[in-house]
C-alpha cells in the first residue's frame, strides 16, 4: 500500500483548530486518526475524500453529543492518504485491531475460527483445527464456534467411524482403543478394515462436509443394493443405519437442497450494550451460530454496530458468497468490492431479503435478542460484585482492572508464576502471563512472588499499564514482597491485598488481608468475596497448568538426555520418528532399533530407562566404530 502521513495539532494549553486543519488536508482518500492531549487514540476512521469528511467533524451542530465530546477532546489529528478507498478500509480495520480507539466499535473477539481437518496419508484422520494450515489435508469450514465443529464432529465419527487419534498413538497401537469399543472408529490401526474400505469411507465423509448429502445418499443406497445381492447382509444394515443417519441430519437444516455459502448477520442493542448474532450456512448445511458483544463505546444505532462489525471481522475471515444484513450498512458497494477481491469470487451483501432468508434472519434476530438478555444479565452480576469489593475493601471506586498472582511448583521444581487479568466485564485472557522463576532457592514462595512482581511492575512502569487492584494469593508474607515490590519501583495508587486459605481451605471462608495488617473476613455470601474467589482460583489454574507443563517437559527431556549413548542428534532423530516422547514410549524395543543410528543394544537400553526397567548400561559404540 503506498501511503503518505500529515500531522497537525495545536500549541501547548491552546484548542485544536480543526476548521484551519482540514483546509490544507487532500481530496484523496485515505485514513485520519484524531488523538487526545495525552497521546491515546480517540477514533480512526476512512474517508473516500479525507477533507471532506474530517471537515464534518467541525460543523456547528454535530449528529450526536458522543461525537461532541469526541471532538472536544482532540489535540491532534494525523492522517495517512491511500491510493484507492479499499486500501483506506483495509487499513483503518489494521488500526482499529491494533490501537482500539476509545471512540470506535470494537470486536472483542480476535481468535481464529475453527475447521474440521480431514489429512492426507494411507489412514486419513478427522480433526479439531485452530490456527496456520500447516498440516496437510482437507480443511472444511470455517465454523463458527468450537462448539459446532465438535458437534458435527461427533456425527461424523457416529457415521463414518474415521479415526481420530494422533498419529504418534495411532503408529503403535497393539489392540482397539475405547473408540472402537463404542462405535465410533472401524480400527484402522490394527487392520479391523479394509485399506480400500477406509478410502471410501474417507471419500463419502468429504462429500457430507461439502454438502453434498443427495449425492452421498444416492451412492450408499446403491452400495447397499450391491451389498444385499452378495448376501452382506451385516454390511447392508452398517450402509442402511448411515443412510437413516444421513437423512435425520438433512431434516434438520434450514436449507434442504441449496448449496448455498451464506453468512446471516442480526443486531440488537438494549441500554448501550450491542449483540451481533452469526448464523452461518455451508454447501446448504447450518454451521452453527455465535454471539459476538462488541464494545459500542457510547454508537448509538445498531446500524453503526454492525457496519463496524462486518468490516473488521469479514477483513480477518474469509466472506461466504452471500453475506444477509438485519440493517443497510453505508459503504455497502465498496465492501462487496473489497470482499470479492479478498475471497477471489463474488460476494453479495443483502441487507434487505425475502422469502427463506426472511426467516432466517428473523431467527437471528430473536437469537441475538436473547443472547443480549442473557449477557445483560450477566454484567449486571458482575457489576454488583464490583461494587461489593469497593465497598469491602472501601476502594474510592469500583476497580477496573484487578491483576492476581500465584505461585506454582512441587516441592520447588519447575517453579512458575501466574498473573491473570479481569476488567468489568470479566478475564481478558490475552493479557495473562506466566513467568518462569530462576535463581532462588527451591521451595522460597516469598522469593519467587517478590521476582514475579519486580519483572511484571518494573514492565508496567515503562508502558503505564498498572492494575486498580492487586490480588496476592497467600497471607500476610506475600502480601509484604508485594509492597516491597511496588515501594522499590515507586509505583503508587495499587490497592493490594492477600487472599489467605480458610480453615479447611473451605471456599467462602478465606480471610481478606490488607496492606496495614487489617484482616476481612466477609464469608460465602459476600458477592465482593465471590468475585475474589473467581480471580484467585483462575489464577491458581494458570499457575498450576503452566507448572505442570514446564515440569513434564523438563522431566521428558532429562530423561532421553540421561541415557548414555543418546545424544542431540539421536534424542531428535527419535522424537521424530515417533512423533514424541509418548510415541516412543509405547513402541517396542524393535521398533526403536529400526530408527537410524540405533542399534539393539541402545534400543534396549532406552526401552528399560523409558518404563523404569533396570540401571543403563555404559554406552555401546556408534555404528560402525569399535
Amino acid at each position: 500500500m503506498t501511503a503518505t502521513g500529515a500531522a497537525s495539532g495545536a500549541g501547548e494549553g491552546e484548542p485544536f483548530d480543526g476548521k484551519a486543519f482540514v483546509r490544507d488536508l487532500t481530496l484523496g482518500p485515505g485514513v485520519y486518526r484524531m488523538l487526545a492531549a495525552d497521546g491515546s487514540v480517540l477514533y480512526i476512521g476512512k474517508a473516500a475524500s479525507l477533507r471532506k469528511r474530517v471537515s464534518n467533524y467541525f460543523l456547528k451542530d454535530l449528529p450526536s453529543r458522543r461525537i461532541a465530546h469526541m471532538v472536544s477532546q482532540i489535540a491532534r489529528i494525523e492522517v495517512t492518504v491511500t491510493r484507492t478507498e479499499a486500501e483506506a478500509l483495509i487499513l483503518e480495520n489494521q488500526l482499529i485491531k491494533s490501537l482500539r480507539p476509545r471512540y470506535n466499535v470494537l470486536l472483542r473477539d480476535d481468535k481464529s475460527y475453527p475447521h474440521i481437518l480431514l489429512t492426507e496419508g494411507t489412514w486419513p484422520r478427522l480433526g479439531f483445527h485452530r490456527g496456520p494450515r500447516a498440516t496437510a489435508g482437507r480443511y472444511f469450514g470455517p465454523y463458527p464456534s468450537a462448539a459446532s465443529v465438535r458437534e458435527t464432529m461427533d456425527l461424523m465419527f457416529k457415521l463414518f467411524k474415521l479415526r481420530s487419534c494422533e498419529d504418534s498413538v495411532f503408529r503403535n497401537r497393539s489392540r482397539p482403543c475405547l473408540q472402537h469399543q463404542i462405535g465410533r472408529c472401524s480400527a484402522p490401526c490394527v487392520g479391523l478394515v479394509a485399506t480400500r474400505d477406509y478410502d471410501a469411507t474417507v471419500r463419502r465423509a468429504a462429500l457430507f462436509l461439502e454438502g453434498r448429502s443427495t449425492e452421498l445418499v444416492g451412492e450408499l443406497g446403491r452400495a447397499m443394493e450391491e451389498a444385499s445381492h452378495r448376501l452382506q447382509f451385516e454390511q447392508a444394515a452398517q450402509l442402511r443405519d448411515q443412510i437413516a443417519g444421513i437423512r435425520k441430519i438433512q431434516a434438520r437444516q434450514y436449507v434442504e437442497g441449496e448449496q448455498v455459502e451464506m453468512d446471516v448477520l442480526a443486531c440488537v442493542m438494549d441500554q448501550g450494550q450491542a449483540c451481533v448474532l452469526l448464523m452461518a450456512f455451508r454447501n446448504g448445511l447450518n454451521q452453527g451460530t455465535r454471539s459476538f458483544f462488541p464494545k459500542p463505546n457510547g454508537a448509538e444505532s445498531a446500524e453503526e454496530v454492525l457496519a463496524a462489525f462486518v468490516a473488521q471481522y469479514y477483513l480477518e475471515q474469509r466472506p461466504p458468497r452471500e453475506i444477509v444484513l438485519s440493517h443497510a450498512v453505508p459503504d455497502i458497494t465498496l465492501l462487496e468490492e473489497v470482499f470479492s477481491a479478498q475471497a477471489g469470487r463474488r460476494v453479495e451483501i443483502k441487507p434487505s431479503v425475502r422469502g427463506e432468508r426472511a426467516r432466517y434472519l428473523e431467527i437471528a434476530r430473536q437469537n441475538a435478542t436473547l443472547a443480549l438478555a442473557t449477557e445483560a444479565a450477566s454484567s449486571a452480576s458482575q457489576r454488583a460484585r464490583l461494587q461489593s469489593l469497593q465497598e469491602l475493601l472501601e476502594l474510592p471506586e469500583p476497580p477496573k482492572r484487578i491483576e492476581c498472582f500465584d505461585i506454582s511448583h512441587t516441592m520447588g521444581e519447575a517453579t512458575v508464576a501466574s498473573c491473570v487479568v479481569f476488567d468489568a466485564e470479566g478475564p481478558v485472557r490475552g493479557q495473562y502471563r506466566r513467568y518462569n522463576i530462576t535463581g532462588i532457592e527451591p521451595g522460597d514462595d516469598y522469593a519467587a512472588m517478590h521476582q514475579a512482581l519486580e519483572r511484571r511492575f518494573r514492565r508496567g512502569v515503562e508502558d503505564g499499564v498498572l492494575p486498580d487492584l492487586l490480588l496476592i494469593d497467600g497471607g500476610a508474607g506475600q502480601l509484604a514482597q508485594a509492597r516491597a515490590v511496588l515501594e522499590e519501583l515507586g509505583v503508587q495508587g495499587v490497592a493490594m491485598v492477600g487472599v489467605a486459605k480458610g480453615e479447611a481451605r473451605r471456599a467462602g471462608h478465606e480471610t481478606l488481608v490488607r496492606v496495614d495488617g487489617h484482616e476481612l473476613r466477609p464469608g460465602a455470601a459476600s458477592p465482593g468475596l465471590q468475585l475474589v474467589q473467581q480471580v484467585r482460583d483462575e489464577a491458581h489454574r494458570f499457575a498450576i497448568t503452566g507448572h505442570r507443563g514446564k515440569r513434564q517437559k523438563s522431566r521428558e527431556t532429562s530423561r532421553l538426555q540421561d541415557i548414555p549413548g543418546i545424544g542431540p542428534r539421536r534424542r531428535a532423530s527419535l522424537l521424530k520418528h515417533f512423533g514424541g516422547l509418548s510415541g516412543l514410549r509405547a513402541a517396542g524395543v524393535e521398533e526403536i532399533a529400526r530408527v537410524e543410528g540405533v542399534n539393539s543394544a541402545l534400543a534396549q537400553r532406552i526401552y528399560d530407562a523409558l518404563h523404569g526397567l533396570g540401571p543403563q548400561s555404559p554406552a555401546d559404540p556408534e555404528p560402525g566404530k569399535p
